[in-house]
């Protein structure tokens, strides 16, 4: 029995950061940057996909090894640091979550018509009625496999009937003929940037995993988390091409909507309600359970009420989204903001890795370090790039 129970709690952990990653603003930055890039769009997957690999498997192994969570792993680095860290997960978390809870009001609004608005609070509801289950643990796990599958298997039915170019979107995934930076950092931030990269490997700790001999399963349920997302990524970018090169011109309101429409017509519509509100409300709980995981290692009572604690984070991005509106213009620039943070919340884990007092008896791998200090190069290099862009589009 504890054999099984181990398996979903891998597998469990894998689906909550993918699906953590796989938010409204996942489906517009994937639509939007194959409309900027077209085929060449594959390209800048891959190399995402390579630079989440890295990033992640270090942060996961640290985590585990450690059986600490990244708060604490960095105060002891330097005191205050985990407070900083979690000040900006914690900031990020919010803010994607404002517009989590908006992609919920809209994707209800697609199916039924209602309000966003009153879909909001519905999914709100729905939201803490997982966390306050019995079980919440098993019935999160659960909750976001069988969601994160239902989004890749509608998505790709979007894909087939899109009728996209795949040899060309093969060959330009190695051969590009254009490139942003904008779009790698985006992506690897919207994939495991801020929250996401700690979602599962936090998720592991809670499910009893810790030490050196749980690095196996860790790297198993990490690269699974990673293939989850790359897949329901390639999926709406071959989509999202089949539409554009058709030389259909998609709503800028609402790109991917319309990707679903001209894919499948009104089917392919609903479809997308599906899979937006699919992505949002899963979105909700892995940002809302991450993001108090982090303040729970720096107050007794946020610990000891963490159910408490993660409704209050949840009603409170509920009513700034009900105030303020539908944040989606602002999904692609977080998503990058969050790709900022990743520098500075790697390189902790990575002089952390080689702390004793925090590792213990493990030993860093020379590839790994090679490969996450490559990851922190190049996401730096390419966020002074982006913030460039940034301060040029505004002067």
């Amino acid at each position: 029995m504890k054999k099984t129970k181990n398996k979903q709690a891998l597998l469990g952990a894998a689906f909550l950061m993918a699906t953590s990653a796989i938010g409204p603003g996942f489906l517009t930055q994937t639509t939007v940057f194959t409309q900027q890039l077209l085929s060449s769009f594959g390209f800048v997957i891959l190399l995402s996909i390579l630079l989440d690999i890295g990033a992640q498997l270090n942060v996961w192994r640290i985590v585990v090894v450690s059986s600490k969570r990244a708060p604490v792993i960095a105060n002891e680095l330097l005191p205050g640091l985990g407070y900083f860290l979690t000040g900006l997960i914690v900031i990020g978390g919010l803010a994607f979550n404002i517009g989590n809870i908006g992609g919920c009001g809209l994707g209800v609004q697609v199916l039924t018509g209602l309000n966003p608005a009153i879909g909001a609070i519905i999914s709100c509801f729905l939201a803490l009625f997982i966390f306050w289950m019995k079980e919440a643990g098993t019935f999160l796990d659960n909750f976001t496999k069988i969601l994160g599958l239902l989004m890749v298997a509608l998505t790709l039915y979007i894909a087939v009937s899109a009728h996209p170019p795949i040899q060309e979107a093969i060959t330009r995934s190695f051969v590009p003929t254009a490139f942003s930076a904008k779009a790698v950092v985006t992506l690897v931030g919207g994939t495991v940037g801020g929250y996401i990269c700690f979602a599962g490997g936090h998720r592991l700790l809670d499910a009893g995993y810790n030490g050196i001999a749980s690095l196996k399963d860790t790297n198993t349920s990490a690269v699974s988390g990673i293939l989850i997302t790359a897949i329901m990524r390639i999926v709406l970018f071959l989509a999202a091409l089949g539409i554009v090169t058709s030389g259909a011109v998609l709503d800028p309101a609402n790109p991917a909507a319309s990707v679903f429409k001209f894919a499948a017509g009104n089917v392919g519509y609903t479809f997308f309600g599906v899979v937006l509100w699919s992505a949002a409300i899963t979105s909700v709980v892995g940002a809302a359970y991450t993001s108090i995981s982090f303040l729970k290692n720096f107050s007794s009572w946020i610990d000891k009420h963490q159910q408490f604690s993660i409704s209050i984070f949840i009603v409170i991005s509920t009513l700034i989204f009900i105030i303020l509106g539908n944040p989606v213009k602002i999904l692609v620039t977080v998503g990058a903001l969050n790709g900022l943070i990743l520098p500075v919340a790697l390189g902790v884990i990575l002089v952390a890795a080689h702390n004793k007092k925090i590792i213990g008896k493990y030993r860093q791998p020379l590839w790994l370090d090679i490969a996450g200090w490559l990851v922190v190069a190049v996401m730096t290099t390419l966020s002074v790039l982006t913030i460039k862009d940034w301060i040029g589009q505004f002067l």
